[in-house]
């Protein structure tokens, strides 16, 4: 049983990813979507237009897959593709140009991706203290809201076939991350053995 965090950055994921492996002994697979924008001279945080964010989630989904292809085990990851579609998504604005045809074809691929590798999803929610980092997209609050209620949307979405959980924003300590994941995954687990 695959498990997918997924959520705005700078929200903890990878920490939590991390701790949630070494606790269950689970392999975490790091995703790496920053490495995908150093790879192409990229800023994340940095202006651009639809063409090129959609050419670059697509660069990004393709590294993830490969790297998601080739685990043996199951795993936990920091990212998926439904936060792919929510960065995808937040960049479209009233006056932005869009090929829909070629939005529609890059949303219906993440949520096959989504469904070949993803049983369990977890939202995680903004609540820690946000702090920078180089090469990390931008810390805007408003942003990562806008992001937290695609993705929380996107998770509703009845074409997803995973199970959904949602961490509350109020539980900000790593351990009790933890231990709420934890509890949420016997509870998934007992369900679906039903």
């Amino acid at each position: 049983m695959n498990i997918g965090l997924c959520g705005s950055h700078r929200t903890g994921k990878t920490t939590l990813a991390e701790a949630i492996s070494r606790k269950t002994g689970m392999p975490f697979v790091r995703t790496g979507t920053s490495e995908v924008f150093r790879k192409y001279g990229m800023d994340p945080s940095g202006p651009m237009d639809f063409r090129k964010r959609l050419w670059i989630q697509h660069e990004i989904l393709d590294t993830a897959e490969k790297i998601w292809i080739a685990e043996q085990e199951q795993f936990i990851t920091d990212r998926t593709p439904l936060d792919m579609m929510a960065y995808t998504l937040a960049d479209i604005q009233g006056a932005t140009e869009v090929n829909l045809k070629e939005l529609e074809g890059y949303l219906a691929r993440c949520i096959d991706v989504t469904n070949k590798f993803f049983q369990i999803l977890i939202l995680v929610q903004p609540g820690i203290p946000l702090m920078h980092e180089e090469g990390k997209a931008a810390l805007n609050e408003g942003y990562l809201e806008h992001l937290n209620y695609l993705i929380l949307g996107l998770c509703s979405d009845d074409r997803i076939k995973g199970a959904f959980v949602y961490l509350r924003r109020d539980i900000t300590s790593l351990e009790e991350r933890v231990n709420t994941i934890l509890c949420e995954l016997d509870r998934v687990g007992k369900k679906t053995a039903v």
